[in-house]
């Protein structure tokens, strides 16, 4: 039976079910274990292993879970419903959200700004009154991310509320003749490193989107020297990257893509065949060529067609988006030389 924090936000914020499934979860393995700084992980493991059979290792030298929803589902708002129901419950106020690469660096950004339609904090009263702090690499050497006494944030504006959001580059370079990384530098104003200061946070509860892009190595090193008390993490694929790739053992809740679709959250994509067309006649790569101008010849299609509709009704303008999904990394390298050389459609993609 969901708590009381869990139902208020589940309405207060119009989660989906499977948004609401794993606040669910999260909220009984926070009833279930010590969120403590210095824990011991295998202890926490060991009982939510009892509960969630499918968690068998942490892989993190901090306890970690994975909520592996399908792409479209929602998995920022969860974000928002995660951090909104850790510190309504008094088990967190200071949040490290984490972001693969600067395009989704942007996007966290926008969605946890109050002015953005899909404000992840949205019908929160207790954030509207209290608005969280926002720490980025744009300003976290202001000192927007210092708490002063008393918890407050050290500027005028900020609430008690600390979400950072950060790109892995910027904690994860390998340190060079430049010195190194930006957060591990030195900053005079607090005498250490912002990177050191938020490891000794005693609350500090990591976020990590598209939580498959942070098992390599040096990104798995920079992420266990924050040394956060808990971390969650989000992905559509719970998988290593590579051609190896091995599955997460910290997957506590699977929501795929085939219910996604099933309970109308994402829609069917549509499929453009040719009549009569044997892939057996071509080489495997001249095949690939073939899907590939096809895909574009569809997508201009279904472009002019969006912008008729658009013109006809005076509804919003949707852009249509190809999505081509490669074996692996170097298929993915080699796919992307070809729609960029001229023989692609004159170098239309080039740089794009």
């Amino acid at each position: 039976m969901a708590n009381r924090e869990v139902r208020t936000l589940i309405q207060r914020l119009s989660l989906r079910s499977p948004q609401a499934t794993s606040l669910e979860i999260l909220a009984e393995v926070l009833d279930t274990i010590t969120l403590e700084k210095g824990g011991d992980p295998a202890t926490a493991l060991e009982l939510i292993h009892s509960l969630y059979p499918s968690v068998t290792n942490f892989e993190r030298e901090f306890p970690s879970l994975c909520f592996a929803l399908a792409t479209g589902v929602g998995k920022t708002r969860l974000m928002g419903a995660f951090i909104a129901y850790l510190y309504l419950t008094g088990k967190s106020r200071n949040f490290f959200v984490l972001a693969p690469n600067k395009t989704i660096y942007d996007k966290l950004i926008g969605d946890f700004t109050p002015e953005s339609p899909k404000y992840v904090f949205r019908g929160i009263a207790e954030f509207a009154e209290n608005q969280p702090a926002i720490i980025t690499v744009e300003n976290y050497k202001s000192g927007i991310g210092i708490r002063l006494e008393g918890g407050r944030s050290s500027t005028l504006f900020g609430g008690d509320i600390h979400v950072n959001i950060f790109n892995i580059d910027i904690i994860n370079k390998e340190e060079g003749p430049r010195g190194k990384p930006q957060m591990k530098a030195l900053q005079e104003t607090i005498g250490e490193s912002y990177y050191s200061y938020l490891s000794k946070l005693d609350d500090l509860v990591l976020l990590m989107d598209e939580a498959h892009r942070y098992r390599a190595s040096a990104g798995a090193k920079a992420i266990n020297g924050l040394n956060p008390i808990l971390g969650l993490e989000l992905t559509a694929t719970p998988k290593t990257v590579g051609s190896n790739s091995v599955d997460f053992c910290n997957v506590i809740y699977r929501y795929s893509l085939g219910e996604a679709m099933a309970d109308g959250f994402v829609k069917e994509p549509a499929v453009a065949t040719r009549k009569d067309f044997d892939p057996h006649s071509v080489s495997s790569e001249k095949l690939e060529q073939i899907k590939l101008e096809d895909a574009v010849h569809y997508h201009d299609h279904v472009s002019v067609e969006l912008d008729r509709y658009h013109r006809v009704t005076g509804k919003p303008k949707i852009h249509p988006f190809i999505l081509v999904v490669a074996q692996e990394t170097d298929h993915a390298g080699r796919l992307r030389s070809y729609i960029e050389s001229e023989e692609f459609f004159k170098g239309r993609f080039r740089g794009l």
